[in-house]
């Protein structure tokens, strides 16, 4: 059984309905790499619209950032980390950098969501900073908790959990299928 199957029959009931109105939040969650090209589609698709959007990335590499600097001033994207490893890779004193760092993200996250200076805002692998202790699910809730009522959230990440799918309208779980015609 997939592991929302509760969450998304209360769709509508509980954690959600206090603090939510008209804006949606979707949940891509999955293993492979797609999810960000998937939110980034989405991205356009909201700016196309006149809409500007707001990406923050957690737990990434640095990105081509001068590519991703052309789709400003309707997309832009912000990277807190300062650090080129990856977080698991960093040693513990670099990692409270990190941490530190990421907050920022988070806190500058919240702004945007309280000013409501997009119509949709993307949380990149923030479920990574779940996985990883950075932040817990009532962290996570009170972030969310701060937005306007006409912007979109989309959280992405690899893993998925009952207390991530209450807080969601939409959830899409990527998965990669071979499929041979014979």
């Amino acid at each position: 059984m997939f592991i929302c199957a509760q969450a998304m029959q209360l769709r509508g009931k509980g954690i959600r309905d206090r603090f939510m109105k008209k804006g949606i939040i979707q949940v891509y969650s999955g293993e492979e790499y797609d999810k960000s090209a998937m939110v980034l589609g989405r991205a356009i698709q909201i700016a196309s619209t006149g809409r500007d959007v707001v990406i923050i990335n957690f737990l990434k590499r640095n990105q081509n950032e001068a590519f991703l600097k052309r789709m400003e001033p309707e997309i832009k994207i912000f990277r807190f980390e300062k650090n080129a490893v990856e977080f698991a890779q960093l040693s513990d004193e670099h990692k409270q950098e990190e941490i530190h760092n990421i907050k920022n993200g988070l806190n500058f996250a919240k702004k945007v969501l309280t000013t409501g200076e997009c119509g949709l805002l993307i949380l990149d692998e923030v479920l990574g900073l779940i996985d990883n202790g950075i932040i817990t699910i009532e962290d996570l809730h009170h972030i969310l908790g701060a937005k306007s009522e006409d912007v979109d959230i989309i959280l992405t990440g690899v893993h998925l959990n009952d207390d991530v799918c209450q807080l969601a309208d939409k959830i899409f779980k990527i998965e990669t299928v071979n499929y041979k015609v014979y």
